[in-house]
């Protein structure tokens, strides 16, 4: 059982740096009552935010802080678990989160999300939905268990039933369900690669055992062969490599001096050919003109027959000279077309003799092929053995793996079984069938009590029937606000007696926040005070800002009042 001591909180919401202290195992009943905004709800977001990080009431994180101070926001809640003293601190600027235990702080090593579930797994035993439906009941933003949805409904009662557990197992459960799959296409990938290298060893072996068969005097004879072909070849490319050398060291220079002389010769010729041609004109000009163009004098005749005759006489010794470079031009191009013929063959030597040379390597290459299976036929037995012993090796190592895989796979399949058990449908159905027949009685023994008389029952799926007595089913959305608040208290108390028979969320706090302030007729007032008045071992703490409420019908009263915009408690 979770026995609540005290909450104090400062600098949060309206409560400035001045701390308020709310004792909470002080009386049996405990009227708050304020004006509207002074302060008095601010127990509920003061114990939510302490416990689970986040207030009761929609109000953003940062909010939270009083907006005078802005900072050193915190609120601190001592209760005990059995006889284990527990004090929460937690803070905004700065952040601050801490969960002492018999005045010793627990372990921080971990992130602040698994430091709280740590505080709700293993001390609460209740998570943020739970305590609000179990320990406090507000008008502001309380969702009632009605208004929830069908999973978080089933959320509520399995936390109420303590059977969360089966939750918690069905999520490990999943967990290793994945991990055995991995393991299993693990398991999968090892017998393929197994199966092949066994496949590939044991071809192998066959494969050595037909190769052995190959005479060794065939091979030898066939290297021999090759052998004596190779030595033609290298003859032959000795001979041709010797041709082709005499012509580059003899016949190539001689070409190579012959094109150089011709051209000469030739550029000689041209020359003379220039000199015939300008003498001819000089010869026309004489014949064709008496006086000269450019200075206009007279060109005597004696001076032009004589310029006439020179000229002539060099024409004539150029054409004698021409007609012997042509001879000696003739001669050397019937030598350089010889030259260029001895070219083209050595030419063909060459590639001759590369393509002999290229043969003679590939029947080298052979050879060495041949002698490296003559080798291996010589070396058969050891290769055999080896083989064998490797072959013996995976054989082994795929009886283990098939024994891991038989393994894995029974695993799997009574991991399967308990998946089934540990669902909705499985175990937790059969307890939840279990108290279903109880939680329907209770809930309809509160309904009574505060004279509202209809047949209510939920089902496995905790969707809700309801049967007035003057009229046909109904849901909970049909009736009016008073009476749904009616159902919520009757559902209140019946989740806080099976919390306390099954000693899951077992608590001594009520809180119950404005509820006599907005649904409840005055009718409806008397008769929950009623049925508080019977809640014995308990400490309820009613918020109101109703002034007609019968102080006497409480054991002790706290009233806020908010003074120049702080919340101060003034009794």
């Amino acid at each position: 059982m979770i026995n609540f001591r005290s909450v104090v909180w400062q600098n949060f919401l309206s409560t400035g740096n001045t701390p308020i202290e709310i004792v909470l195992d002080k009386s049996s009943s405990t009227l708050i009552i304020g004006e509207n905004g002074s302060g008095k709800s601010t127990v509920l977001d003061a114990l939510c935010f302490g416990l689970f990080g986040k207030p009761f009431r929609r109000i953003r994180k940062d909010q939270l802080i009083n907006s005078v101070n802005e900072r050193d926001c915190k609120v601190e809640i001592y209760f005990d678990v059995g006889k284990r003293k527990y004090l929460i601190i937690r803070g905004i600027r700065p952040t601050r989160f801490e969960i002492y235990m018999d005045g010793k702080l627990l372990n921080q090593d971990a992130s602040a999300k698994d430091y709280q579930k740590q505080l709700e797994n293993n001390i609460l035993k209740l998570n943020h939905k739970s305590f609000t439906q179990v320990v406090i009941l507000g008008s502001s933003s309380f969702i009632p268990f009605m208004q929830l949805t069908a999973s978080a409904r089933r959320e509520v009662v399995e936390d109420i039933l303590d059977i969360k557990i089966f939750s918690m197992m069905n999520v490990i459960l999943k967990q290793k369900l994945k991990d055995l799959k991995l393991k299993q296409l693990e398991i999968v990938q090892s017998f393929k690669m197994l199966t092949t290298k066994i496949s590939m060893t044991s071809d192998h072996i066959n494969f050595t055992k037909d190769k052995s068969k190959t005479s060794l005097k065939v091979l030898e004879k066939k290297m021999e062969k090759n052998q004596k072909e190779i030595t033609e070849l290298e003859e032959q490319v000795t001979t041709l490599q010797d041709k082709v050398k005499e012509y580059e060291d003899e016949i190539h220079p001689k070409h190579t001096q012959l094109i150089k002389d011709k051209n000469e010769l030739s550029n000689i010729k041209w020359k003379m050919d220039e000199k015939s041609s300008k003498a001819e004109k000089e010869i026309k000009f004489f014949q064709e003109n008496d006086d000269c163009p450019i200075c206009e004098q007279h060109i005597d005749e004696e001076f032009k027959s004589k310029a006439i005759e020179n000229r002539q006489d060099k024409m004539m010794s150029n054409a004698c000279g021409i007609v012997r470079l042509d001879e000696q031009l003739t001669e050397m191009e019937a030598r350089k077309g010889l030259y260029n013929k001895i070219q083209s063959d050595t030419r063909e030597q060459e590639v001759d003799a590369a393509k002999k040379k290229s043969s003679s390597n590939s029947l080298q290459a052979f050879n060495r092929d041949l002698y490296l299976q003559i080798e291996d036929i010589r070396n058969i037995d050891a290769e055999l053995v080896e083989d064998k012993t490797k072959l013996k090796v995976y054989k082994e190592e795929m009886k283990v793996v098939e024994k891991e895989k038989n393994r894995v796979t029974d695993d799997q399949n009574y991991s399967v079984i308990a998946k089934q058990l540990l669902q909705d449908s499985g175990i937790k159905t059969k307890i939840i069938k279990k108290y279903l027949p109880i939680m329907n009685k209770l809930i309809n023994s509160y309904l009574s009590a505060l004279d509202f008389y209809v047949q209510f029952e939920l089902d496995e799926t905790f969707n809700e029937t309801l049967k007035s007595r003057y009229r046909d089913e109904f849901s909970y959305s049909n009736f009016s606000e008073g009476e749904k608040m009616r159902i919520d208290l009757a559902l209140l108390f019946t989740w806080r007696q099976i919390a306390k028979m099954k000693n899951s969320t077992n608590t001594n706090l009520l809180v119950l926040d404005e509820i006599f302030d907005s649904s409840l007729d005055a009718n409806g007032t008397d008769e929950f005070l009623k049925i508080l008045s019977t809640i014995s071992h308990e400490n309820i703490f009613i918020i109101s800002h109703k002034s007609d409420l019968s102080i006497d019908k409480f054991d002790d009263l706290i009233r806020f009042e908010k003074i120049q915009n702080f919340s101060r408690l003034t009794t």
